[in-house]
């Protein structure tokens, strides 16, 4: 089995204004949402240090806006330089990325099924982002 398996992980949907963050539970095995960081009022870096930290994170996995052929643009770019960020901030944790190709549309759709409205939930479609850019992450491992 990967070593990246069976162990917790983090999971990270970035935005302009907020970053959706998922966790595993302590084992690896399930995904679940927890917070969304307001960039404007909170630093988005030191936040994800804290949570990594109290959650026991051994992996961050950052969720990468691919272009439909697969090809990066400016927006995977900018997460690129995030993921540098974080990457400096906590050295000693191994930063993966995932093509996050339609997590927020799904995410907005699943919410919609379920009868909440998308544009009164902006904070909980980032969580359930990441949540399904950490499920990708999982099957892969």
């Amino acid at each position: 089995m990967d070593s990246g398996a069976l162990h917790p992980a983090l999971g990270i949907d970035h935005g302009e204004a907020r970053i959706g963050i998922a966790a595993t539970d302590p084992l690896g095995i399930l995904a679940h949402p927890v917070e969304t960081i307001d960039v404007r009022k909170t630093d988005p870096i030191d936040r994800i240090a804290a949570l990594a930290a109290s959650k026991s994170i051994r992996t961050l996995v950052l969720g990468l806006p691919l272009r439909i052929d697969g090809s990066s643009g400016s927006a995977a770019e900018k997460v690129r330089k995030f993921g540098n960020k974080i990457a400096k901030r906590i050295p000693d944790l191994p930063l993966v990325y995932v093509d996050e190709a339609y997590t927020t549309m799904d995410a907005a759709a699943k919410l919609h099924e379920a009868g909440r409205n998308a544009k009164q939930q902006k904070a909980v479609i980032d969580q359930a982002a990441a949540v399904a850019i950490l499920e990708a992450w999982m099957e892969t491992i």
